[in-house]
């Protein structure tokens, strides 16, 4: 099955959060073709969530799961972590004070 480059689906992903008028931006560049992507939310009071893209072991389906959720620095040292494990790791962080982030959205998965 054909997949969507990593470079391919954050700029799609960037483009919807700017069309639904969510701040994000890129923290880390990761591989532009089979790169994971990390999503942090902030909800620009100290508090944060990440969110990684796991494949669900009963349905074989791409979901996004909770990475870390906490104070930002907390959230921040498990990203930091995690680009230890994987330097091809893309991380985007959006800024929203509703905790915005679209991932449950279709198409996204």
């Amino acid at each position: 099955m054909a997949r969507l480059t990593a470079e391919f689906w954050v700029q799609a992903y960037l483009t919807r959060l700017r069309l639904a008028d969510i701040p994000a931006f890129v923290v880390a560049r990761g591989d532009a073709t089979a790169g994971a992507v990390l999503v942090k939310c902030s909800m620009l009071d100290g508090q944060a969530v990440a969110f990684q893209r796991r494949t669900d072991l009963m349905t074989g389906q791409a979901v996004w799961m909770e990475l870390a959720r906490g104070s930002e620095g907390d959230v921040d040292a498990a990203i930091t972590r995690q680009r230890g494990f994987d330097p091809d790791l893309w991380v985007i962080e959006v800024e929203d004070r509703a905790g915005r982030h679209l991932l449950d959205e279709p198409g996204l998965a």
